[in-house]
């Protein structure tokens, strides 16, 4: 029984830590955008620069979850090296501002719900083993 629960726990752990955390960086990314370009501006927005940025951020909460639960924590340092050199050309040709701003905040917003959300199931799962 205490096997079903763990994998309970852990299934409910990804599907919070992927599903909500989306929403969750997309609000803290709104409240972090400050001030809007005007509609003339020429250069695109950092969220256009950026593509990919919802399903990046799915499986990077889902491997910091993962890795936690697996008791991995060197892994999370493998995920924050992928994102880094992904994201490395729109970072160092950023064309405009605000794009390494939402890089970070995007970022370290998921990492941290991620980690939240794994540690509240480890201690789940130790509660109920």
């Amino acid at each position: 029984m205490d096997v079903l629960w763990t994998v309970l726990i852990a299934i409910a752990a990804f599907a919070l830590s992927a599903g909500a955390g989306a929403p969750l960086t997309a609000g803290i990314l709104k409240l972090a955008g400050g001030r809007r370009r005007p509609p003339e501006a020429e250069a695109p927005a950092p969220e256009e620069i950026l593509r990919g940025g919802l399903w990046i951020g799915i499986l990077e909460r889902l491997a910091v979850t993962g890795c936690i639960l697996l008791s991995y924590p060197a892994g999370i340092a493998v995920v924050v090296a992928i994102k880094g050199l992904g994201r490395f050309s729109a970072l160092r040709d950023e064309p405009t501002g605000g794009v390494s701003e939402r890089f970070l905040v995007g970022t370290l917003t998921s990492y941290l719900w991620a980690a939240a959300v794994a540690v509240a199931a480890v201690w789940a799962i130790a509660a109920v083993g």
